[in-house]
């Protein structure tokens, strides 16, 4: 599993969200994703997505629909974009 992470500021997470709700990343391969917010300021985001290769992985971070949405949901710093390579996953 290949796990792409996307970190990025927003004006206003409510309307980051309704954008992201238009074009989830399942819509571009991913196989999961999870939203995270910053403790110390909720409208720092962090997505995660799983992806089958890294290939995918990349298409999804260079898609021009993603891209365009982004600016759409008023993200304001530049996206700090990342793909790992899953070892281990353990819930508890």
């Amino acid at each position: 599993m290949k796990v792409v992470a996307v970190n990025h500021d927003v004006a206003d997470y409510d309307q980051w969200k309704a954008v992201f709700d238009e074009i989830p990343p399942k819509t571009m391969g991913a196989l999961f994703h999870r939203i995270n917010r910053s403790v110390d300021d909720a409208n720092n985001i962090t997505v995660v997505a799983g992806f089958d290769t890294v290939d995918a992985a990349r298409a999804f971070l260079n898609n021009a629909d993603l891209k365009q949405a982004m600016g759409r949901a008023g993200v304001k710093s530049a996206p700090r974009m990342e793909i790992f390579e899953e070892v281990e996953s353990v819930q508890y």
